[in-house]
């Protein structure tokens, strides 16, 4: 509210304080001209939308929904951020992913992000990256005082850490200075492989007791969130799930003799951030407030509680097809990654990192504040990063995403950003009670590796993405590229074949997975047949009357696969016969506004049959016309929110095209 210079007057003085009953009166007025006839609060509910785990957003929040005080940023319970410190220009660490097995091409790699705006390196080590004697080939010329490395080792980081060890060592790097995370994490290991190799949780607490002696900025082990995730978890499920993992930890670490608090300072956590911004900044909030509690109840003192988070974009969200869009999805997420989180002044932070070989060595960036933690980390996936290992095009634009977050919109410069604000808080506290929750039921279930053992959680997940993946199908949660506005005639982008992933654990799933494979199908016939399977848009009437169905029709069709052909643009009972010919295939699908429908659509839909056509659609439900078509020969009707897979699944089979 504004008041004017020197007056004491508010601008808003004339105008009368609406009050939320008053709201939902206009929003009933509204919901009146539409046929639905609600008041009060059942308006409200009606504009209110569903997420997983029972939990709701509303349409309006105001302040009596604020769940009370988070609290400052620095201070428990750390929902507003792990630093109280003023502005960080450097923002979050920027932290870039490298997977190649050759050494040769990971330096080459690793050398030109540190020199163009990455801050710390994420490197798969062992089977699934760099081999551990190429460790020191793959970090060459790279300044190890002042790039991180994050290692991700899977069975082999003992192996792996010992060596990076000795390369600290070897370039006199100072056991102070010496950040990142070695990655031990025999629990995620179990998730994603379902095995537990004997010894990796001694080595690991070995570890632990070896970096709190000798490395006090080097953390040794990550509770990994990814997995449950990637097997289709919410929100809540990831969080629960990193919760019972970290007490898990926690529990081995302090049984090897280190104090809670010195436990907690080994921990760092990996979350997914996605596309949906709001719920992603409400879960690493959330994720710091529940972590903060664990560490509370645990014995740990302010310092151990403020938990170091890891957030990575996605790649659930990613897409195979039209992979472009990646770069949005990515976009979004990093900001909502940022907007939660991801920030703190420190060593690393504030551009690139110098590399050996470059024309002179640039002045050290600015360090952290004596006892300043690391900041936080993002990392921006390759929008390739389905399709394989990616090229340097799409690592440029990755880091270059954080980089235009935290150079030119200055995300890092704001504490907490989305702090305040009534909805965030309220879906902040929603997650963290129904994380909670969930958390205990895997305590109660023996703990993490019990619950993964025994199936529980791999149930639950499964369950949750069964629910997702009927409004996937549905087209009820659209994905642009593949289920929406899909684009059959693109041409395919090409990438080496990363490294095997660990199987035998939870599954990993991709929100296109379901007409990804129709897509296969699509492609196989095309190779083997030369053409993709069609079906002809008999479009009647006008343009006027029919686009609207037409490109419906179209997107629905082509999101499986299913070349249209829309030729002539406009059909009747006399000429469909001879387009149906003309279009090489025996399936076809109506499109027009109702009235045309009841005018046109029994003849053409007879026409149709006579000609051969062995499945007629129509576009639309036409309510008191259905019984008549059905008798005039149409045999199914499309419309938005029917099951889009077993639609399409169902006219490749009838074109005879191989599963």
């Amino acid at each position: 509210m504004t008041l004017l210079p020197d007056s004491g007057l508010s601008l808003a003085a004339e105008f009368p304080a609406p009050t939320h009953e008053q709201w939902q009166g206009l929003v009933a007025g509204v919901l009146r001209k539409s046929g639905r006839d609600v008041s009060g609060a059942a308006a409200e509910d009606a504009l209110s939308t569903s997420l997983e785990d029972g939990l709701t957003t509303r349409p309006l929040y105001t302040a009596a929904d604020a769940p009370g005080d988070a609290g400052m940023p620095g201070f428990a319970p750390f929902t507003r951020g792990g630093t109280p410190g003023g502005p960080a220009p450097g923002g979050w660490d920027v932290r870039q992913r490298h997977a190649r097995t050759d050494p040769a091409r990971t330096n080459e790699a690793v050398l030109d992000d540190l020199a163009n705006g990455t801050t710390s390196l994420w490197l798969a080590v062992g089977a699934a990256g760099v081999p551990v004697s190429g460790l020191a080939e793959a970090l060459d010329g790279v300044y190890l005082d002042l790039a991180p490395i994050a290692l991700d080792a899977g069975d082999e980081f003992p192996a792996a850490c010992a060596e990076l060890l000795r390369l600290y060592d070897e370039r006199d790097v100072p056991r102070g200075e010496v950040r990142g995370t070695l990655g031990a994490d025999p629990i995620g290991r179990l998730a994603r492989t379902g095995d537990e190799t004997p010894g990796l949780q001694d080595a690991a607490a070995e570890l632990a007791g070896r970096c709190h002696r000798e490395y006090p900025e080097l953390r040794a082990l990550v509770v990994d969130a990814l997995p449950y995730h990637e097997a289709g978890g919410s929100a809540v499920q990831e969080l629960g799930c990193s919760l019972a993992a970290g007490v898990a930890a926690l529990r081995d670490l302090t049984a090897a003799g280190l104090s809670v608090e010195a436990a907690c300072g080994q921990l760092e956590f990996r979350y997914a951030a996605t596309a949906d911004q709001f719920l992603t900044i409400a879960k690493l909030r959330a994720a710091r407030r529940l972590w903060a509690r664990v560490a509370e109840v645990s014995g740990a003192g302010p310092a151990g509680a403020a938990q170091r988070q890891h957030a990575v974009t996605s790649s659930v969200m990613m897409t195979r097809r039209d992979p472009w869009v990646n770069m949005l999805r990515t976009t979004v997420a990093s900001l909502a990654a940022g907007g939660g989180g991801g920030r703190g002044a420190a060593q690393g932070a504030g551009g690139p990192t110098p590399q050996r070989g470059a024309p002179g060595r640039p002045p050290p960036r600015p360090r952290a504040r004596a006892g300043a933690p690391p900041p936080d980390s993002v990392t921006v996936l390759p929008f390739d990063h389905t399709l394989g290992l990616p090229d340097g095009f799409a690592r440029r634009i990755a880091r270059n995403t954080s980089t235009i977050l935290i150079e030119e919109s200055h995300l890092g410069r704001v504490i907490d950003p989305a702090g305040g604000s009534w909805y965030v808080e309220r879906l902040t506290d929603d997650l963290a009670h129904a994380a909670w929750a969930w958390f205990q039921e895997i305590e109660r279930a023996g703990g993490q590796r019990a619950a993964l053992r025994d199936g529980l959680i791999a149930e639950r997940l499964a369950a949750t993405w069964a629910t997702r993946s009927e409004k996937l199908a549905r087209r009820r949660e659209p994905v642009t590229g593949v289920s929406e506005f899909p684009q059959l005639g693109e041409a395919p982008v090409v990438r080496d074949a990363p490294p095997p992933a660990a199987t035998g654990g939870l599954p990993t799933v991709h929100r296109d997975d379901a007409f990804e494979a129709l897509r296969s199908r699509s492609d196989a016939h095309l190779a083997s047949t030369g053409a993709r399977p069609r079906v002809l848009l008999a479009a009647l009437g006008p343009a006027a009357a029919h686009t609207a169905r037409v490109t419906f029709a179209s997107n629905l069709f082509q999101s499986g696969g299913v070349e249209p052909v829309h030729d002539p643009v406009t059909v009747d009972a006399t000429t469909v016969a001879d387009a149906l010919t003309a279009s090489g295939t025996t399936l076809a699908c109506l499109c027009s506004s109702d009235p045309v429908y009841a005018e046109q659509a029994a003849q053409v839909a007879a026409a149709l049959k006579a000609a051969g056509a062995t499945r007629v659609y129509l576009a639309g439900r036409p309510g008191e016309q259905r019984e008549t078509l059905i008798r005039a020969g149409v045999d199914e009707f499309v419309a938005v929110g029917d099951d889009a897979v077993a639609v399409l699944s169902a006219a490749l089979d009838h074109l005879g095209v191989a599963r």
